[in-house]
């Protein structure tokens, strides 16, 4: 499971101090990844308390889908990302504590579902949008598998390939509505129930690039040894040229770097890269407060 991945991290971020920043800043949003929930203690619960010590007591909303904990664990699995969006959206617009903006922070899965988020629903606006290993433009792999050179996992996979875009998967399992198959591009494009849609790659939805244009920043974290994603680059908006799965086409000869207004993102320095060693959501305290805490300090307007 994923909150497996980060527990060495965020318990060193639990012990060790913190230098505290000054002013009032803009709340949280917190949408944890797959085999996660909102509030364990070793997991979101201590990247909240982080937050809260770093930020200068500011409110942190760590997100939980549904009335319980279970429910909130199932959802990473089961619920469509389209209905866990709009449950957020409502469930935001009901905070008072963030109608005058907030700064999110999305956790592997997490991470493409608060950019949907921003582009779908941009009330109350989201200002900074922090992905830690999301998958912007899916996966086409098993969580701890080389495909290329385990032949059961070759196998597992050829298995999602032929029932990723039927509609049962499509509806029932989230993991298929980001599953990317390079060889087989019009079926992705024709039966994706969420990722394909959010990428404008079905038809061009203008207010989906206005709306993504209307952050401060768009910050986008790569794993280097990430064994979970694949491909990793998918965590910078990259993904496999279209017919193979070898060769990494470059975000800027991408169709959705025009489509979803990416290049007028860049253009306006807003899209931020950063990179780091480990695993997948494998960070240490060090990295984390340089990196990250300084994008999410600026004051609220």
């Amino acid at each position: 499971m994923l909150w497996k991945a980060v527990i060495s991290s965020l318990l060193i971020i639990l012990f060790y101090g913190a230098t505290q920043t000054n002013g009032e800043k803009y709340p949280v949003v917190m949408w944890h990844g797959m085999g996660d929930t909102c509030c364990f203690p070793f997991s979101l619960g201590s990247i909240k308390k982080l937050l809260e010590q770093e930020l200068n007591q500011t409110y942190v909303k760590s997100l939980r889908i549904g009335n319980n904990m279970i429910m909130d664990y199932e959802s990473g699995f089961f619920i469509h990302p389209n209905k866990q969006i709009d449950y957020v959206c409502q469930e935001l617009a009901k905070d008072e504590k963030l109608k005058d903006g907030y700064n999110a922070i999305g956790f592997s899965q997490g991470g493409q579902f608060l950019r949907a988020l921003a582009q779908r629903c941009p009330l109350p606006p989201m200002k900074v949008l922090i992905s830690m290993g999301g998958q912007h433009q899916g996966v086409f792999g098993l969580p701890k598998c080389p495909s290329l050179s385990s032949k059961t996992c070759e196998y597992i996979r050829r298995i999602l390939n032929t029932a990723a875009y039927e509609e049962w998967a499509q509806m029932d399992l989230v993991q298929a509505t980001y599953w990317h198959n390079p060889l087989k591009e019009r079926d992705y494009i024709a039966h994706s129930t969420f990722l394909a849609d959010i990428n404008n790659e079905v038809f061009t939805n203008g207010l989906y690039a206005e709306h993504l244009n209307r952050l401060d920043k768009f910050v986008m974290v790569k794993f280097l040894n990430d064994t979970i994603v694949q491909p990793k680059e998918s965590q910078w908006f990259e993904f496999y040229k279209p017919g193979q799965d070898k060769e990494i086409l470059p975000l800027k000869e991408s169709k959705v770097y025009e489509q979803l207004g990416l290049k007028q993102m860049d253009i306006n320095q807003k899209l931020v890269f950063l990179a780091t060693e480990g695993d997948h959501l494998q960070f240490d305290r060090k990295w984390f407060l340089e990196n990250i805490i300084p994008l999410l300090s600026q004051e609220r307007k």
